[in-house]
Order: structure tokens, then sequence, then C-alpha cells
């Protein structure tokens, strides 16, 4: 009797881990997407190790929001669309939906262009054919998730680990690292060195993302909040470690290959597949298209699925995901038959993405904090004090690149 009265707690305990774990990957998924690959690697290849203190500040402050949105569907069982409906006025919620939806867009944009470039790396197919391709495949995968949500966690989690693996063969390829702890003291070197980093913000954190954490995490509002919150912790913990570990290596990569001091940086993605086979082989060169290309599928079905959380608890209003499929993938389509410059479209789409971030970050802040929203577990005021800051740094680095880029 003693023995299954101490298993029959820690058996709980497993059971609620287990049912828990998961989101986070998801999430995941979005802080490694295309954007990353071009502004990331655009960042190492001009400045060198010079960002990389962006990147592993801007992964530390994608775990201290992503914990907050899940905790808030954790603790209210109900996801930060539906309480900005329920707590503001209308024509508040209608400018956040409105601002979302925009987000949402230049999300698809980096991720249908990174997939078509990727297919058009490893296959030679066509950018605009290949965006469709792109379009099929991710609606396949995403059509798991009302059905089979875990084997639909499985597949993001399968095609993370793809990137994960790719960037890690390319970074073993450069050997040793010479310099890239100088990269851990902020600093910049012009305005174009304060672009990249704004893109490199909103490619790590990821407004649509902030909405879906606390989405996924909703459902567990009935088990034991307490033992939820502490798997949601670790859920966050290692995918958004394994998302930091692939950002950092895409501009270690970048850095390391192609910061000579004596030729020109790849200024497209394309370039930097060509120098990578030139430089390290042909493995590497493979490794960089299947990372891309995983990266675009799974990041585009994590969107779209964004978008639809979005859209139904801002509006309460709820459309196929295949006409949301066909919607959202108009401007990046657009873009690709007009012929633009796809690593240029997926720069300026990060940037895009970071002006969305503190209106997604100051309504997760605000109501946070409240306990008639949040009961007991209401922020304390040193945790609300940090978010408020972080919405005032990012949307002062947003006002300082328009200034310095347009007057």
């Amino acid at each position: 009797m003693v023995a299954t009265s101490v298993r029959t707690p820690v058996t709980a305990r497993l059971r609620t881990a287990a049912t828990v774990m998961g989101p986070a990957f998801v999430v995941a998924v979005a802080y490694v997407d295309p954007g990353n690959f071009a502004t990331n690697m655009s960042g190492g290849a001009t400045h060198g190790y010079l960002l990389l203190w962006v990147i592993v500040s801007a992964s530390l402050l994608a775990m201290f929001i992503q914990y907050q949105s899940a905790k808030l569907g954790v603790v209210t069982g109900q996801n930060l669309p539906q309480l900005c409906r329920e707590h503001y006025s209308r024509p508040v919620t209608g400018m956040l939906w409105v601002q979302a939806e925009l987000v949402a867009m230049a999300t698809d944009l980096a991720e249908f262009v990174g997939a078509a470039v990727a297919l058009n790396l490893l296959f030679g197919i066509p950018l605009l054919p290949a965006a469709v391709i792109t379009a099929i495949v991710s609606a396949g995968i995403l059509m798991l998730q009302p059905l089979r949500r875990r084997r639909f966690e499985a597949v993001i989690i399968g095609l993370l680990a793809v990137v994960l693996g790719g960037f890690l063969y390319q970074t073993l390829q450069l050997g040793p690292l010479t310099g890239a702890v100088g990269g851990l003291v902020p600093g910049f070197a012009g305005t174009d060195s304060v672009l990249l980093a704004t893109g490199m913000l909103g490619a790590t954190v990821m407004p649509h993302v902030i909405y879906l954490h606390s989405a996924l995490t909703q459902q567990h509002h009935r088990s034991d909040r307490d033992s939820a919150l502490r798997t949601s912790k670790a859920d966050i913990a290692v995918a958004l470690t394994i998302a930091g570990v692939v950002n950092v290596s895409m501009l270690v990569v970048a850095a390391g290959a192609f910061h000579t001091g004596t030729s020109a940086p790849p200024e497209s993605l394309e370039q930097m597949h060509g120098g990578l086979g030139d430089l390290l082989g042909p493995g590497a060169a493979l490794a960089f298209a299947l990372a891309l290309l995983a990266s675009g599928l799974a990041a585009s079905s994590v969107g779209t699925y964004s978008g639809q959380v979005v859209m139904e608890g801002f509006l309460r209003r709820r459309i196929p995901l295949s006409l949301r499929r066909l919607a959202t993938m108009a401007p990046a389509l657009a873009i690709l038959a007009l012929g633009a410059d796809p690593t240029q479209a997926l720069v300026i789409s990060q940037v895009v993405l970071s002006f969305g971030i503190p209106f997604a970050l100051v309504p997760l802040v605000l109501l946070g904090r409240r306990r008639d929203v949040m009961g007991r577990h209401a922020n304390k005021r040193l945790v609300t004090a940090f978010g408020v800051t972080a919405a005032v740094v990012v949307s002062a680095l947003n006002l300082f690149l328009l200034v310095r880029t347009f007057l």
C-alpha cells in the first residue's frame, strides 16, 4: 500500500508532463523560420560575429515571453486574442486584429519564399511553382492538427530536428571558431547593422506565436495548473534553447565562411548555398538547402494555424484552413511572380514582424498582471516591469531604425 501511494503522485505528474510537453516545440519552429536564415546569415556574412549578442538576447527574451503566453492559457483557459476581445474596447480589438493579420502575411511571406528557394536549390524548380508545392505540402501537415495533435507535433519536431542537424553539420565543418566570444559584447556598426539587428529581433521573437502559445496551452486549464506551469517552463527551456542554438549556428556559419574581409559577402540565399558548397563541400550545401526546406514547410503550417487562432479569438470568426491558406499565401506568390529579390523580401518581412512585437507583448504583460484575470498567478511587479521594459526597448529600436533609414 505504501509503494502504491508513493507511485500514484509520480505517475500523475508524468501524465501531466506528457500532455503539456510539446507546444513549445511547435512554437520553436517559428523561431528558426526562413526569415532567420536571411537575417542571421546576412548579419554574419556582413558583420562577422558583431551581432551574435542580438541573437542570444532575443532568445532569452523569447523564453520569457513564451512562458508568459503559455501561463496565460493554462491559468485562464483562454488565449490572448480571446482575452483582448473580452477586456478591451472594440476599436482597440479591431486594431490589434488588423496588425496581427499583417504580421501573419509577413510571416507567410518569409516561409513561402524560403521553402520555394530551397526547392529551387535542391531540384531546380522555378520559384513560383515551388511556392505552390510548399502550400500543398504545408496544408497537408496542417490537416493533422485538428484530428491528431500529437502526430502534428511529432511532424513539426521532426522537421525542427532536420534544421538543427543541418546547421550543426555545417558548424562542425568550419573547425575552430576564433573571435566568436567577442560578438557577445553589445554594439553596432552603422544603420545597416541596426536594420539587420531589428530583423534578427523580428525573426527571433515572433508575434504570431505569442498569440499561438496561449492557445496551445489553454486546454490544460482544468488540470493541475501548478504542475502544468512547471512542465511548460521545462518545455520552453528545452525547445527554445534548441532554436537558439540553431540561430547562433546560422550566424556563426556565415561569419566563419563568408566574413573574410577580402571579398564581398554573399547577398542572397542562393549565393550562400553556392558559397557553402565551394568552401565547405557539397555536403554543407545540401545540409543548408534541406534545413531551409524543412524550416519553410514547418513554419508555414504553424503560421497558418496561428492566423486561425488570431481570427477566431479577436473576431469570433472561423474560416476553413484551406481558404485561409490561400489568402495568406497571396502576397508571397505575388512577390515571387513579380521577380522580387527573395532574400531582400525575407529581411524586410522580418523587420515588419519586429514592429508587430509590441502589439502582442503589451497586452500580454498588462493582462498577466491583473488579479481579476490571473488570480493568484498574477505576475509580480518585477516581472511586469521587465515585460514593459522589453516592449519599450523593441519600440525604441524600431523608431530609431525608421529615423535613421528614412530621415
